[in-house]
């Protein structure tokens, strides 16, 4: 029986590995077996085939006794050029790649050294933390790590540590949590240490980094993120996380340590207007974290401190700046983010009666209004519709828009608090038929606006940046200022709401078209200077081409409806997408923002790609040519975790090129000569760290992966393409006319049994004498 590992001569030049072999090639189950290249811990360097049916541990232990080595196998391992390790997934594919191997220590070894190393904190400090952050990747290390109480040396390290030093050890905490045990027992100590770090603005960008990315993965290690059964728990409690599970930290431990730091929110904000890109993009990251998981308890006070703060502002300069490239997919989150954030103040309630904060917004209005109350002669109180609602049921006012509605109405006084009284006051004083309802107008403009940017459920379609979206209030006061313009202009009554409504919508849509490249001053004299006649023409013209039912509020809140029914469909239908599977070529990113440490050169160009039925893992192997891979996950041996994928990039990879393939090998030119496919796309982690690049063989390809990554996302995401944006949106209006023509039909049909009907009762009652004088006389 011939030696499953079969060493072809060894040398002590490690350059020697490199030439040919003169022995003849050995077969295997499979074919030809190619020769590989060991070196040892001594140096030495023998050429050996390995038969890829082997597990890693008998090739270790035949390695041993053909090079007669003393120490047990146990304490050995296998590693590449790029000391990754060999495991018995990944071994085949080292060996028909004829890669390189070092046979070195163990993970064992090696963890109980570094910890070791860690606890003694000598002057070669930096160099273990540097081993570290590149071991801690590999679970079999990470565990003896663990087990040796590695965890608490490396805190302990960070704990007293600056500069490069923390730096590296913050990078190897990082790469710890990307696994999904080993690190449930963090106390609020060290939580507040990582918001201390991001609080002090003598940060470096590579301290800052990790530690974003550790925060950002506390934020999303929340229980209800949690795979698999859990605990189950009281209705309104959060469900409790298992024994052991890293799934128990979220929005809520974050929140409570960075409320301690009262600096650390401000500071990170104000990095989005630093002049260095990565700054800003790991700001960024960490802010869309924590709007996408803050809870129902701390979400008021959240988005209130990012609205002090004016974010908003800040991300606006970052969309106007010309290096915002890597940033691009950061600021579709946040405007995805902003959306689901906006929706939710338009589906709350204003309870007045029982939130304190909606009553104070009223008194405001009601206050700066300078109007008092009236008694009637029935003995009610005339009070808010002195300014313009309907009713004083205040609640039944707002419920179209809730506090949407509200929000907008008191930045609307607040703006200028004398000019709403006057024009409040000016309505009293014309007759009652002839008044322009302030509040209702302000209501239904923040209808118009949500309608324009499609906030209609918890989904983002959007796929250009929407600067003008991010000052919906201020948008809406010029809204308000031209509805209210139109109305005097136009000498309108009462009766004429409707048709003052429909200008204003025209205008909304003329005033905020190509909304990505107009400047803001175009906007405001859109609002403030257009001339009734020009937009009551322009109005007509668009009711030729659409009829003014589709205009109407019940058409509208239908719409909605199907949009939402509409981009769910199209969700599913870009999962089942990445279910099938899909061929891609390997890429390399661009981007300045990925860490060159975390990008791995394929040795092979085209990779296929499917998702799990779980919708956990992105299933993978690589290979040199393309072929019909067969139903199932049994020929893709490789996956990423998408829990880790934390950013889509698009547009930031290049084809390798120039490949040539010599002798098994793959050969690549400087990446400066690279330039970026529009179909390419790359999956980043928290800290910036590639998952994967690959190109799209088309544009179709490239929607259906990038937007089902994005919408498998736990915070969301946006969606990238504007295929997909388009798709949606055909699917509403064809939603909408199917649904229109179905009732049309529907009352068609009732109105012909109806006819039928009454002719056949008329044909029974005309043969009455008492229906003579129905009937035609000869004249």
């Amino acid at each position: 029986m011939s030696n499953p590992v079969s060493p072809d001569g060894a040398t002590r030049n490690p350059a020697a590995s490199s030439s040919a072999t003169n022995g003849a090639p050995t077969k295997s189950s499979s074919g030809l077996i190619p020769t590989n290249t060991v070196t040892t811990k001594d140096g030495l360097t023998v050429r050996v085939r390995i038969e890829p049916t082997l597990a890693v541990d008998d090739v270790i232990r035949q390695l041993c006794i053909n090079l007669k080595i003393k120490d047990p196998p146990g304490v050995f391992a296998l590693r590449d050029d790029t000391d990754e390790l060999v495991t018995n997934d990944n071994l085949r594919q080292k060996i028909k790649g004829k890669v390189n191997l070092k046979l070195v220590n163990a993970p064992a070894i090696e963890a109980a050294e570094i910890v070791e190393k860690l606890a003694a904190k000598d002057a070669r400090l930096g160099l273990t933390l540097t081993a570290l952050r590149k071991y801690i990747k590999e679970e079999q290390f990470a565990n003896e790590f663990l087990n040796r109480d590695g965890l608490r040396e490396l805190i302990g390290v960070i704990s007293y540590s600056h500069g490069n030093t923390l730096a590296y050890a913050l990078t190897a905490m990082q790469n710890l949590m990307e696994l999904d045990h080993g690190w449930a027992d963090l106390s609020e100590s060290f939580i507040l240490k990582i918001v201390q770090i991001l609080a002090s603005e003598q940060s470096l960008i590579n301290v800052c980094r990790p530690a974003t990315a550790i925060l950002k993965k506390l934020v999303e290690a929340n229980p209800a993120s949690a795979p698999g059964p859990q605990i189950p728990s009281s209705s309104k409690a959060p469900p409790t996380p298992a024994p052991g599970s890293v799934y128990r930290y979220g929005f809520e431990a974050v929140f409570e340590q960075m409320r301690k730091e009262k600096r650390m929110l401000e500071t990170v904000v104000s990095r989005l207007g630093s002049a260095d890109t990565t700054m800003a993009l790991y700001s960024m990251m960490l802010i869309n974290s924590l709007m996408a998981h803050a809870t129902d308890a701390r979400w008021e006070e959240f988005m209130g401190a990012l609205e002090r703060l004016n974010v908003h502002k800040a991300v606006i300069g970052l969309m106007s700046s010309h290096t915002i490239e890597d940033l691009t997919s950061c600021i579709l989150d946040y405007q995805a983010n902003v959306v689901r954030a906006t929706y939710r103040r338009k589906m709350t309630m204003v309870e007045p009666d029982i939130d304190p904060s909606h009553a104070n917004a009223l008194a405001f209005v009601w206050s700066k209004s300078k109007v008092h109350e009236e008694l009637e002669a029935t003995g009610g109180v005339r009070k808010w519709r002195q300014i313009g609602f309907d009713t004083e049921d205040i609640s039944q006012e707002f419920h179209e828009v809730g506090v949407l509605g509200l929000q907008c109405l008191v930045a609307l006084v607040s703006k200028d608090p004398d000019y709403f009284a006057k024009i409040v006051q000016e309505q009293l004083s014309r007759p009652e038929e002839r008044r322009c309802p302030i509040a209702k107008a302000s209501n239904e403009v923040v209808d118009l606006l949500s309608e324009h940017w499609a906030i209609f459920g918890s989904y983002s379609a959007a796929t250009t940046f929407q600067p003008f979206f991010l000052n919906f209030e201020k948008v809406h006061g010029l809204a308000t200022q031209f509805f209210l313009r139109m109305w005097n202009e136009s000498g309108a009554s009462r009766g004429d709401f409707s048709r003052v409504v429909a200008l204003a919508r025209s205008q909304v849509k003329e005033a905020l078209r190509k909304e990505n490249v107009r400047p803001w001053h175009e906007v405001e004299r859109e609002f403030l200077e257009s001339e009734y006649r020009a937009v009551r023409d322009r109005q007509m013209k668009e009711l030729e081409m659409e009829d003014d039912v589709m205009s109407k509020v019940p058409i509208r809140n239908l719409r909605a409806k199907l949009y939402k029914d509409s981009l769910e469909f199209v969700r599913q239908q870009r999962i089942h997408c990445l279910l099938q599977g899909a061929w891609f070529m390997n890429a390399i990113p661009l981007a300045t923002n990925i860490p060159r440490d975390t990008m791995r050169k394929p040795t092979m160009p085209w990779r296929f790609m499917r998702l799990d039925n779980g919708l956990k893992y992105l299933h993978y192997m690589d290979s040199q040519v393309k072929f019909v891979v067969r139903s199932g996950l049994e020929d893709l041996p490789d996956r990423i975790d998408i829990s880790l994928i934390s950013e889509v990039a698009t547009g930031n990879c290049a084809a390798f090129p120039n490949i040539l393939r010599e002798q098994g090998e793959v050969s690549y030119s400087p990446t400066s000569q690279l330039q970026a496919s529009p179909l390419s796309f790359a999956l980043l982690t928290a800290g910036g760290g590639l998952l994967a690049a690959q190109i799209a063989p088309d544009k179709s390809r490239w929607a259906d992966w990038t937007d089902g990554l994005n919408m498998l996302r736990r915070d969301g995401g946006h969606v990238a393409s504007q295929e997909t944006e388009m798709f949606v949106q055909a699917l509403t209006e064809i939603g909408l006319k199917i649904r229109l023509l179905s009732e049309s039909i529907l009352v068609l049909l009732n109105l012909t049994m109806f006819t039928n009907h009454f002719i056949r009762s008329f044909g029974r009652q005309s043969r009455d004498p008492q229906w003579d004088c129905c009937r035609s006389s000869p004249d």
